[in-house]
């Protein structure tokens, strides 16, 4: 599983001492014969964007979609770092441009990590001096680069499927300081479809929307967020699949973000169905994920459907709380807005208590109103995210 699976991409994975120890740290992902091809990206909104990001977006803007590549490091954010974050962060652009071709606004550059402390800019040209030595295209190579983006990750975010006439891989990292506000964490997706830079972006979006966008672990936006898609153009143009196998991928990253948060043991899923509409839907099921108190629920493996409708009603003031029921691992425990747990049968209620021991949760949120479905992915909340997160991490 690497963002190396399509054909036409390469990548590599170096220590360049961003990190102590000489872990993996700056991580490349481009195309093997060196030139511009289409490229696609989506950036946090925070007012607080971190210097990679603007860095990022200005040379998308000039480009119009065509990449050679992008650098990413991780260990320090480079964010709130003033005019020497910002002269960082382009020379990550300058020296791929230096070292591997090019022009410095064809490349993207990402930072993940600490945030506030100087960026250890001396040690970008060493390594990306490595990384032109490193590359490669078989599955090592993608692997490696997918460990040089980990923070506090305690795996490397991997996926690949293929379509018809095409492949799509992907790496990903993330573990906390997740609430997307439009794609999240650091996240590059590959392909070797040939696709216009009009169709890069419109699919990107609609798949960020539909995964990144609706997963949540600390409700925490971060000021790097950034995913990036690349088309090597090797292969002919795809069908309607195109769309669905880059959802597919992204999902499945998605998920590996959630399922590593923090200090978490369990994933939920907020399912959210008969909804009036697909806005409608989304606001309860942001509402439910979001919550603390829900979050402390699924920690201790408990059905309480009261936390979860009090949610739903602060989320969605004009609901009709007594045509809502909610349901846990397919077990019906409010109807009609009250409790019908009671109701349940003894082999039910051992159903459900075995059920809430698992690793994945189901909450399903049925609110009467329709026919729309919307999922949020979310995680539980414990002592360990306390331990990682009360001093700077």
């Amino acid at each position: 599983m690497s963002v190396t699976f399509p054909e036409g991409i390469r990548a590599a994975g170096v220590g360049a001492g961003i990190k102590e120890g000489g872990a993996l740290d700056l991580s490349f992902v481009g195309f093997t014969d060196g030139m511009a091809h289409i490229g696609a990206a989506v950036f946090t909104q925070s007012g607080a964007a971190a210097a990679p990001v603007l860095v990022s977006r200005a040379h998308l803007d000039q480009t119009k979609g065509r990449l050679r590549g992008v650098l990413l490091s991780s260990g320090n954010a480079n964010a709130l770092t003033g005019d020497a974050g910002q002269q960082a962060a382009e020379l990550m652009a300058a020296a791929c441009a230096e070292h591997l071709g090019g022009e410095e606004h064809e490349y993207l550059v990402c930072s993940t990590g600490l945030i506030g402390i100087p960026f250890p800019a001396d040690r970008i040209r060493p390594g990306v001096e490595l990384i032109a030595e490193e590359m490669g295209t078989d599955p090592r190579a993608g692997e490696r680069a997918a460990h040089a983006i980990r923070t506090t990750d305690t795996f490397a975010k991997q996926a690949e499927v293929a379509g018809i006439g095409f492949r799509v891989g992907g790496m990903a990292k993330g573990a906390a300081m997740i609430a997307p506000n439009m794609a999240t964490m650091l996240c590059v997706l590959t392909t070797d479809a040939t696709v216009s830079a009009e169709r890069a972006q419109s699919a990107l979006g609609w798949v960020v929307d539909q995964t990144f966008n609706r997963i949540t672990i600390d409700g925490c936006t971060s000021t790097n967020d950034t995913v990036v898609l690349l088309a090597s153009e090797v292969g002919a143009e795809p069908g309607p699949d195109f769309e669905e196998r880059l959802l597919e991928v992204a999902a499945k990253l998605a998920y590996s973000i959630v399922s590593d948060a923090e200090g978490g043991s369990r994933v939920g899923r907020i399912r959210v169905v008969g909804g009036a509409s697909v806005a409608e839907a989304e606001l309860a099921a942001r509402g439910v994920a979001s919550s603390l108190l829900v979050k402390c629920s699924l920690l201790g493996g408990d059905p309480y459907w009261g936390r979860v409708l009090a949610e739903v009603g602060a989320a969605l003031p004009g609901v009709d709380i007594s045509s809502v029921s909610v349901s846990y691992q397919g077990v019906k425990v409010c109807e009609g807005g009250v409790e019908s747990a009671s109701r349940l049968s003894l082999a039910d209620r051992r159903r459900l208590d075995h059920r809430m021991g698992e690793r994945e949760i189901v909450v399903e949120i049925d609110l009467g109103q329709g026919q729309d479905t919307v999922e949020v992915l979310t995680s539980d909340i414990g002592h360990g995210y306390l331990e990682e997160n009360r001093g700077t991490s």
